[in-house]
């Protein structure tokens, strides 16, 4: 496996630690784990859903965790009891963790389990001061932020 050196670019760029974290990230994650399988879907401009197959599970049997810009789902299945004589098992119960890494403002909506499939809601919230705000031209009074739809808003009334 070829390994990548950032050690020059560490010397003379700074706060990219993020950046290190991510490729060490993506390069351990290529021991591709296949349980249990999931989908990313993408239900709106600034949401969305990952959905994963944990047939077996109850809710009270999962984990999500948020941590560092990073979202940990574990599963472990409780032993209830003398476990029943199995003579082929198709359906995997095995414990399992599964890590996403998350964009910066990405905030958990939500997860629900149904039919066998957990549900986890992702959103995108971007604050405030992050948001485009209108600068005034020409004024001496000093500007309070806002943004540019509330600024075109206001136009719209004075016209």
């Amino acid at each position: 496996m070829t390994t990548v050196n950032f050690a020059p670019l560490f010397r003379t760029a700074i706060g990219f630690d993020r950046l290190a974290r991510l490729v060490d990230t993506a390069a351990s994650s290529q021991e591709a784990q296949t349980y249990p399988p999931y989908n990313i879907e993408k239900t709106g401009d600034d949401s969305y859903r990952i959905t994963m197959a944990v047939a077996g599970f109850r809710p009270e049997d999962l984990d999500i965790t948020v941590k560092d810009n990073m979202l940990f789902v574990s599963g472990r299945v409780a032993n209830d009891g003398q476990p029943a004589e199995i003579l082929y098992r198709g359906i995997a119960g095995r414990a399992f963790e599964r890590r996403f890494v998350l964009a910066d403002h990405m905030v958990v909506d939500g997860a629900d389990v149904q039919l066998g499939l957990l549900h986890v809601g992702l959103k995108r919230v971007v604050p405030e001061a992050l948001k485009p705000r209108k600068i005034v031209i020409g004024s001496n009074a000093p500007v309070a932020p806002a943004t540019i739809a509330n600024d075109s808003q206001e136009a719209a009334k004075a016209a």
